[in-house]
């Protein structure tokens, strides 16, 4: 690995599958895990943060399945987290055992507040623990990377103090992380040259960062920590994580696409230099996108950059015309930059499944034979409903057959009489996973709410739904209806997503896929928090 001082492009640390998964209700599978951390490969992410292996044997075990499947000697480094505590470095160590490039990131907080109220230690201690368990760490993993949790809000001379350290003790990499979203570009790029001049060690170590959306900052606090020597960023996939979200990979990257004219001289290149800065496909962002908002069930709002429904869509007269006469008028970026296409597949209800399986491989998705065959059979059914399908269509279907939830309910069939003189009916038949069918049928405000509570009446699982919306994946009165919905049991958020012509089918499935989350849930227990939870840490010998 490069030094601080040798590197000369930025390394994109994708942490969606550890703090974007923190987000209420983005809770992920095992093998939701593993399709996405595919994804993260083929889109050029570096460093795949893959969970938090001591949370819970859930996390240890994607945690591993991504260090065996995606981490080859090909592949990105596979990163665990882990407190600076013994037992939590042990777990990451054995999980990240299959990988061929394995990274424990651990980390301490060195905020005062947090010192006082959190961790209930004095400085002395802390540095002791810090390079006490970044040594341990070392002991399994040549690729040690530390974090000084809250180093936005902690003293200056102390966490230069803290980095040296543990750059000492054997850390590759150190990150700075703004953990409550707090300061501006400007302090944050201060904060960066501060790190620069004040450790002496530093060009050891590859400056990394790490930071939340709170007040909207977090792309442009990145971008000024690059100015200033960062040369890893950590952020996640349409911005998702805790509270209001981490920084957005697509617009970090995108940033640095078309105005790496600007960056060039930062990172000691000539300005006109037309050399990418990251490693990423860029023409993978939006269906990286897509598939994470679909597995999570976080919906990407119309206006967000580079992903957003209307982010190369004009309104306006004047802008059709400038566009018309010339894109670069009013677009910056071409949208087949980031994937986007508006091409008409050729495929029809006649299309074998050889020709099926290659259009989906031209669009990237690599699929098993078990989920082939689900897909192929959704298409099929879906050339019976629709004279013309898409890429769109395609990826709608794709996306939906390839989510792996235990399916203890399935639904067999749904039934619903509605109208403007009548009372809204539906009857819902499904099947439980020990085979025994299921009936009932309740009324309700409308199609929707009576289907939902027929299915209710069946799983006799408390919960209240908080949310539910419908989106449409093309254009056209035959268009598929993508359903996204969120449900809260006791003090936690469950989503689920489902696409199909007829929207109360679709609204029926993405419920039931909630539903089956759920309950997977109530088998496994609750996992740990790696920042709320206990801080058990080991005394320093």
């Amino acid at each position: 690995m490069k030094t601080q001082s040798q590197q000369d492009r930025i390394i994109i640390f994708d942490t969606t599958l550890r703090d974007g998964e923190q987000s209420p209700g983005a809770t992920l599978n095992v093998d939701e895990k593993l399709t996405i951390a595919r994804q993260l490969a083929r889109l050029g992410v570096d460093v795949i943060e893959a969970g938090f292996p001591f949370a819970s044997p859930g996390d240890f075990e994607a945690v591993q399945r991504i260090a065996q499947q995606v981490g080859t000697v090909d592949g990105p480094t596979i990163c665990g987290l882990a407190r600076a505590t013994r037992q939590d470095i042990q777990a990451a160590a054995d999980a990240l055992k299959p990988a061929a490039h394995p990274r424990i990131h651990t980390f301490i907080a060195t905020s005062d507040i947090h010192l006082e109220f959190k961790l209930k230690k004095t400085r002395k201690e802390v540095v002791a623990i810090a390079e006490e368990m970044v040594a341990f760490a070392k002991s399994f993993v040549a690729d040690v990377e530390f974090s000084p949790e809250d180093a936005g809000r902690s003293d200056p001379e102390f966490l230069y103090e803290v980095l040296e350290r543990a750059i000492a003790a054997g850390a590759t990499t150190i990150n700075i992380p703004d953990t409550v979203g707090y300061t501006t570009p400007a302090e944050f790029g201060a904060i960066i040259r501060g790190i620069k001049e004040n450790v002496p060690n530093i060009d050891n170590a590859i400056i990394s960062v790490h930071g939340h959306n709170d007040l909207g900052l977090a792309v442009a606090n990145f971008l000024e920590a690059v100015k200033n020597g960062a040369r890893q960023l950590e952020c996640t996939i349409n911005g998702i994580g805790e509270r209001a979200g981490n920084a957005a990979l697509e617009e970090l990257v995108m940033a640095m696409h078309v105005r790496r004219q600007y960056f060039n001289p930062f990172l000691g290149r000539a300005p006109e230099s037309e050399a990418a800065l990251t490693n990423i496909d860029t023409r993978q962002l939006y269906k990286t996108s897509r598939l994470v908002s679909n597995l999570t069930g976080m919906l990407v709002q119309p206006n967000k950059a580079i992903v957003g429904a209307n982010a190369f869509a004009h309104e306006s007269g004047i802008h059709q015309d400038g566009v018309l006469k010339h894109k670069l008028t009013y677009e910056i970026m071409d949208a087949t930059s980031i994937g986007l296409t508006d091409n008409q597949i050729v495929l029809g209800k006649h299309s074998g499944r050889n020709a099926f399986r290659t259009r989906l491989k031209e669009l990237g998705y690599e699929l098993a034979d078990q989920e082939l065959n689900r897909a192929f059979l959704r298409f099929k059914e879906l050339c019976d409903h629709k004279k013309e399908v898409t890429d769109w269509d395609l990826e709608a279907i794709v996306n939906d057959e390839s989510q792996q939830v235990p399916e203890l309910f399935k639904l067999e069939h749904v039934q619903v009489s509605c109208g403007d003189h009548a009372r809204p009916t539906a009857t819902v038949i499904m099947r439980t996973l020990d085979g025994q069918e299921l009936t009932d049928a309740a009324i309700g405000t409308g199609p929707v709410d009576a289907v939902y509570k027929a299915i209710n009446r069946v799983v006799e699982i408390p919960n209240q739904l908080i949310e539910f919306s419908v989106q449409s994946v093309t254009e056209g009165i035959d268009a598929m209806g993508e359903v996204t919905i969120r449900l809260r049991h006791e003090d936690r958020i469950f989503s689920g997503h489902a696409a199909n012509t007829d929207i109360i089918v679709a609204s029926a499935h993405a419920y039931i896929n909630a539903l089956n989350r759920l309950y997977a849930s109530m088998q496994r227990g609750k996992s740990l928090h790696p920042q709320h939870g206990e801080e058990v840490v080991q005394p320093v010998a």
